[in-house]
């Protein structure tokens, strides 16, 4: 589930939407790159990690594991809610939208915007992110592998993890 050329996403378990106004200063979505971080129960406490152009061959293989390029970690109680949330995509036209100032992946824009369409059904987030090539890995506590992926040189985003478990 990803963005048409000329259209960023916004992901949400609500079908009902009909417009978004910004909340606070801004109206969220996300690029085409960045969908992936978004194909999960929006509370999920998520741990992603991925080679980049300044990955060392020993990080990714430590980190990622031997040919893999991107890596999606959420705990096992996670699991049942991510086979069973309805998520839907919203798909909005890209042209109000920029990148957050604080340079951030996340697109804002600052005016109202309304979907191109009706929103679609996400499906299944486990095949979608088989069929992406991106590897879910389920832990028992996040924070003893984002401690690792932090401190190396892969690229990583963490989202919600104030939802963790404690560490």
């Amino acid at each position: 589930m990803r963005p048409s050329p000329g259209e960023v996403l916004h992901f949400s378990e609500d079908p009902t939407i009909t417009r978004f106004a910004p909340i606070g200063e801004f109206v969220w979505a996300v690029d085409h790159p960045r969908c992936p971080d978004y194909w999960f129960p929006r509370q999920c406490p998520r741990a992603m990690a991925w080679r980049g152009p300044h990955t060392t061959p020993d990080d990714a293989d430590r980190i990622l594991g031997p040919s893999v390029d991107r890596v999606h970690s959420i705990e096992y109680g996670w699991l049942p809610a991510i086979q069973s949330v309805k998520l839907y995509a919203y798909r909005l036209a890209a042209a109000p939208f920029r990148y957050h100032p604080d340079g951030t992946h996340c697109m804002v824009a600052t005016e109202t915007v309304e979907p191109l369409g009706p929103p679609t059904p996400v499906g299944d987030l486990l095949a979608l992110h088989e069929s992406a090539g991106i590897q879910t890995r389920l832990v028992s506590n996040l924070w003893p592998w984002w401690d690792q992926v932090i401190a190396s040189t892969v690229e990583f985003s963490g989202i919600r993890l104030r939802n963790a478990k404690p560490r």
